[in-house]
């Protein structure tokens, strides 16, 4: 699954939460107490806006807290929302305070239509952030034991909830004569798991990176995917009113026919709006608006084939998700506005939906008893079969059974569809909401007690090792490079080494062609730009090399290049594009130093206009010649900070492709100084090793070398040259002031060294 940032607050002193909870709550009755006349009269007009406003109030302001709380005691957020509408509901507030209730929550349909929009607009924005958090990588990975599980835990409890609306009484039924359809919707409520509940308690736990974490989470997304279809056929079933070959036929063929369409057209043209809109789009958000846009389009298109609106937000999201651009940032500010507004409202309105007091009927309440031990029951079953037929021991298979039970958000949106059509009584609704409340707080005890029975292999452990590794690393969190260059040999040096680092990780490039303003020369045009010998043309070429070359690099699409030009001067043309969003700029430009090794005015207004980090190439000798050359002894100097281990980190990425001989060399500055002398020496190790660890994890061999007592630049040049390296990947920090200045280090490296020289800045 893709790293998402986590929905867990750190934690706090249970006590404090639970005082803070209890003040707000306390507030907030008095004041809908003290307001019930005037909401009273307002509810008297029909739709009322402050009617309206006052319940979206409530809802967000209860379901926040009794999420608070909930998280507080170990349990998902969305489990305290579900809650805070039962309590608004009949269940609790209209039992205290009945007249009230139905002032802030009237049955008018005008009303309810209000509310029931958000809620609407809401099921769908939640299916959209649950499809950006699919991680199809994931379901290839471990797709074996997650298909079996993810079928088998459909079918038997599907199976389970069909048998269960045949045995019903005709008295809980919506309708007698359409049994069959209540059967289908019994079945689907609880054969699915959720999977907002799943990952997050999974994530929670600290178990979503471990291998049987990584087949729930799989499973449960199968699973999400398999009920979205079922829902979607189910729903064109009810809507044609009857049940014959040809509605079904309809159903099951244009669901087929809109994944096809979705995941091989769909998924390059949903790529190419999220990138056009970011790309051409000054105002603010462009993203977020086009991202809504493409879910509204595609629910629009599932509704009009005749299957459910949810299937083509929850598609929509699974191929945004697999968007090359769409940045943390932008994803969280979508997740943010889903969370803090549409999460509470939908499930609030659930809520409301739910009335427990009828569970005080000695033979309802059986029943609910009997709905959530036949759903754990199926639940358990299917998933430890599932989990024997893909290979897993029992211990494990216990583990996902206890991991798959729980149901939440997605038998409450499946419950909800089906009361709105009449597929479900109010009865049978709220027999579900409870069987997911009771399910869901049930399973992270469950869960954690299932999982600490089973052992961590020593595979594994090296992979999770690996993992949090690379998680602390610059290049595996980079998501989009920038080259501005022009074709000089320094141009085509800066393309090869970005083609190096980006064509193994697929990561998508844009290429700025520049022309120095003070030749007089028109800005290159794309058509320039592609002919033979030109950077663009070595950047793409090195790319497509690169990943071929690359033994560990996943299989992906050919290397995504794009080529822009600009009339604008340097720093306009930089400043313009690097607004776009990106994580690292390469410049090669022709003469790029000057004597004393101060750098050159056009690299300095490149890097003015551009705030992150920064990549200078500046060939010699052999590279000056034929840029296209592979270094093959590379030297890294090391001083255990940040911005030398980025510096490593594109050394060793490029001396893994190009298969080259690495040095890292430390320059300390020994003096016999009492004590201090022992000192520097285990600094010296450790920072030593921690480079040997970064390139064994990327099978790169590297030598290590320490000069002590000697200037840092003296050292370089004089390492390089005995070594014969043909490239030095200096980190450096940037100046503050202009022109560009990386310090006088790093000046004395440029003017004394013949070898090609990679500045890598802050």
């Amino acid at each position: 699954m893709r790293a998402q940032p986590s929905l867990m607050p750190p934690r706090r002193p249970a006590g404090a939460g639970a005082s803070a909870v209890s003040t707000c709550l306390l507030g907030a009755g008095m004041l809908l107490a003290s307001s019930s006349a005037a909401l009273a009269a307002e509810a008297g007009k029909g739709a009322s806006e402050v009617v309206f406003l006052m319940q979206l109030i409530a809802l967000m302001a209860v379901g926040r807290l009794l999420g608070e709380a909930m998280q507080r005691i170990g349990q998902p957020s969305v489990m305290g929302m579900l809650v805070g509408g039962i309590v608004l509901g009949p269940s609790v507030f209209g039992l205290l305070l009945p007249d009230l209730q139905h002032a802030i929550f009237p049955r008018t349909p005008e009303q309810k239509a209000m509310l029931d929009g958000i809620s609407q607009f809401g099921i769908l924005l939640l299916l959209l952030l649950t499809g950006m958090e699919t991680d199809l990588k994931l379901i290839r990975k471990v797709g074996r034991p997650a298909l079996s599980i993810s079928i088998t835990g459909v079918i038997v409890p599907f199976a389970c909830g069909v048998a269960l609306g045949w045995l019903l009484p005709e008295q809980v039924l919506p309708d007698p004569q359409k049994r069959f359809l209540t059967a289908l919707f019994l079945g689907t409520a609880l054969s699915i798991s959720s999977i907002k509940i799943v990952a997050a308690i999974v994530r929670e736990m600290g178990f979503l990176r471990r291998n049987l974490g990584q087949v729930i989470v799989t499973s449960a997304i199968c699973e999400d995917t398999i009920g979205w279809v079922i829902i979607a056929i189910t729903f064109s079933l009810a809507e044609a009113g009857t049940i014959d070959v040809m509605t079904v036929g309809k159903g099951v063929l244009g669901t087929i026919a809109f994944m096809i369409f979705s995941f091989s057209v769909g998924r390059r043209l949903v790529y190419f709006l999220i990138r056009w809109a970011n790309d051409n789009f000054v105002s603010e958000l462009p993203v977020i608006t086009m991202i809504l846009v493409i879910m509204g389009v595609m629910a629009l298109t599932t509704h009009f084939i005749g299957v459910h609106s949810v299937l083509g937000a929850f598609v929509a999201g699974v191929l945004i998700g697999e968007s090359p651009i769409l940045s943390k940032h932008i994803d969280e500010q979508l997740r943010g506005l889903i969370l803090a507004f549409f999460m509470p409202v939908f499930f609030g309105v659930a809520g409301l939906s739910a009335d427990l007091t009828v569970l005080k009927d000695p033979e309802l309440l059986s029943m609910a008893l009997g709905v959530i031990a036949i759903a754990s029951f199926g639940k358990f079953a299917g998933a430890f079969l599932g989990s024997a037929i893909g290979g897993l021991n029992r211990r494990e298979a216990l583990a996902i059974a206890c991991g798959m039970n729980a149901r939440g958000s997605t038998e409450v949106i499946v419950a909800s569809i089906g009361l709105s059509m009449g597929a479900l009584s109010q009865n049978l609704f709220t027999m579900i909401v409870a069987m997911a409340v009771i399910t869901t707080l049930a399973m992270p005890p469950m869960l954690r007690w299932s999982l600490s029975r089973v052992p961590m292999s020593k595979a594994e452990k090296e992979r999770l090792e690996h993992e949090e590794f690379e998680a602390k690393g610059f290049l595996p969190n980079v998501e989009r490079v920038l080259l501005a260059v022009d074709d000089s040999p320094n141009g085509k040096f800066a393309a090869r080494l970005a083609g190096l680092v980006v064509g193994p990780r697929g990561l998508p490039i844009t290429v700025l062609p520049l022309q120095p303003e003070r030749t007089g020369k028109p800005a290159e045009t794309p058509a320039t730009a592609n002919a033979a010998g030109s950077s663009t043309d070595l950047v793409k070429v090195t790319a497509e090399e690169a990943r071929n070359l690359d033994e560990d690099a996943t299989p992906l699409s050919p290397p995504d290049i794009t080529v822009r030009s600009s009339d604008k001067p340097l720093e306009e043309a930089v400043a313009s594009e690097a607004r776009k969003g990106y994580d690292l700029l390469f410049i090669g430009v022709k003469n790029a130093t000057r004597k004393g090794g101060d750098l050159n005015p056009d690299v300095t207004r490149i890097a003015s206009a551009f705030d992150g980090p920064l990549a200078i190439a500046l060939a010699r000798k052999a590279h000056l010649k034929n840029p296209q050359a592979c270094p093959m002894n590379i030297l890294v100097p090391v001083a255990g900070t940040e911005i030398s281990r980025r510096a490593a980190e594109i050394a060793i990425e490029i001396g893994h492709v190009c298969k080259s001989s690495l040095t890292a060399l430390h320059v300390a500055n020994r003096r016999p100084v009492r004590g201090r002398q022992r000192r520097s020496r285990r600094q010296e190790q450790t920072i030593l090793k921690d480079l040997v660890e970064l390139a064994d994890r990327y099978d790169v061999e590297i030598k290590t070398a320490v000069e002590t007592q000697v200037a840092p630049d003296r050292a370089i040049v004089t390492a390089a040259r005995r070594g014969r390296c043909d490239l030095i990947v200096l980190g450096v920090s940037r100046r503050a002031g202009e022109p560009l200045s990386f310090g006088d280090t790093a000046a004395a490296v440029i003017e004394s060294a013949e070898t090609s020289i990679l500045l890598v800045s802050s």
